[in-house]
Parts: C-alpha cells; sequence; structure tokens
C-alpha cells in the first residue's frame, strides 16, 4: 500500500525547450554564455560545436523556458481508480506558469499535498522554481524548499524510489515502465525531438500529449512501487 494518501498526491511533468528557435537567433550577450557553457557540454570536438549542440539548451533553465506542465490526480480506489489529467501550456511561459501556480493554490489547501516526477528532484522541481525566479514570480509554497527541515519537504520522486539508495545510475522513465511491466504508449516523439517540434514544426498538441502520457507513466510506475493496482486505461480523464 501507498505510504501517501493517492488523492492527495499530483503527478506531473514538464516540457522545456530552448529560448530561441536557433543559435543565430540568440542575442550576442546569451551566445557568449552558451558558448562557455557548451564548452563543458561538448565531448567529441571534431563533430561537436556550441552551435550544433544548442538543442541542448532547453535543459537548463537559465537558457530554457517551460512550454508545457501536465498534471495527473488520482481519484477513487483499488482497480476503479481513476486518473485525471490537465496541462498547461503555450508560448508564454509566464502565463504557463500563472495558470499552474493559481492551480497549486487552490489544491495544496487542507491535508499534507505531494508533488510527484520521474527524475523530479533534480530536474522538474529545481527548473520550475528557477523558472519562477526569473519571471519574477513566486514560487508556490508546496515547491518552497528554502526555511524547511527534509521531512517538511513533500515531493516525491520515482527515480529516487526506484533507486532503494544506489545512487550509482540513472533510470529513465521507459526503462523503469518496461522493467515493471507497465504498458507505454507507442509515441510519434520523445524528449530529444521536443525542440524540433516547437520551434520547427510547431505543433504544440503533439508535445502536450507526449507530456501527458509521461504524467500516466509516473502515475503507473508509483503505483507498481506501492503495490496499487495500476490505472486501467479507460479511467484516464483529460481535462
Amino acid at each position: 500500500m501507498s505510504p501517501y494518501p493517492l488523492a492527495n498526491i499530483l503527478f506531473l511533468d514538464i516540457e522545456t525547450v530552448p529560448q530561441y528557435a536557433s543559435f543565430a537567433d540568440v542575442p550576442d550577450a546569451w551566445k557568449e554564455l552558451w558558448n562557455y557553457k557548451a564548452s563543458y557540454l561538448i565531448k567529441d570536438k571534431l563533430t561537436e560545436t556550441s552551435e550544433n549542440i544548442y538543442n541542448r539548451a532547453g535543459i537548463y533553465a537559465e537558457f530554457g523556458k517551460i512550454i508545457c506542465i501536465s498534471c495527473g490526480v488520482i481519484s477513487g480506489t483499488g482497480k476503479e481508480k481513476k486518473l485525471l489529467l490537465k496541462s498547461f501550456y503555450g508560448d508564454d511561459e509566464k502565463m504557463v506558469l500563472q495558470q499552474f501556480s493559481g492551480m497549486l493554490l487552490k489544491w495544496e489547501n487542507g491535508p499534507a499535498k505531494y508533488l510527484c516526477a520521474h527524475n523530479g528532484k533534480e530536474f522538474d522541481f529545481p527548473y520550475l522554481c528557477r523558472r519562477f525566479i526569473i519571471n519574477e514570480m513566486p514560487i508556490p509554497a508546496i515547491l518552497q524548499l528554502s526555511g524547511k527541515k527534509p521531512w517538511e519537504i513533500t515531493h516525491i520522486d520515482t527515480l529516487e524510489l526506484w533507486k532503494f539508495g544506489d545512487y550509482k545510475s540513472y533510470t529513465s522513465l521507459n526503462l523503469l515502465a518496461h522493467a515493471l511491466n507497465i504498458p507505454t504508449p507507442k509515441d510519434d516523439i520523445d524528449g530529444s525531438k521536443v525542440c524540433e517540434v516547437y520551434w520547427q514544426e510547431r505543433q504544440m498538441q503533439r508535445i502536450v500529449t507526449y507530456c501527458q502520457k509521461d504524467v500516466v507513466t509516473v502515475a503507473q510506475v508509483f503505483l507498481k512501487l506501492s503495490g496499487e493496482p495500476v490505472i486501467k486505461e479507460e479511467n484516464m480523464d483529460i481535462k
């Protein structure tokens, strides 16, 4: 059984992209800063340059922006559990963050609430906090770490749960789902294609669908790790 009340967990995933469509569009001052950052990222100096690895810039909160935040909450019990999904997305990052923050403000009232993501403690949660700060917005209380004792932080990370104290390796969400025999949808894109789909193909809905599917997988992985039945596909509700 889950050590946390399932109805009090918000499962989430974010999608990020570089702030500019191409390296050529980056302002000169930012180009210099990216060149310096890229010098530590380049592994093959014969084939990689700071320009041709610019599509990786979205991974870093200083050079990227959030274009989609998808969330899921569980209702019901046993085999009749349902997952309600909602996404906040758009070109205007500040609007996306405002909508997400407004939802959190309403949702986090009452009993202790939890945020759950895969690799959330290393990526999703800190990235969100940094982008709130950069956009001169207050960090929602549930994301805030400052001044909190470790046991007061209500963040759950399925990657951390799977490690069981072993910090030597990274296990992707897709690999973990397959290892746990959790069905995963056949996506037409993966994380490495988000930048291209956003900046070149301008197909936001494909990105939203991909993000929502990751939230579903995070929730299913958490249920498996907690010894709970997974949620039936027909019990997924997208708002």
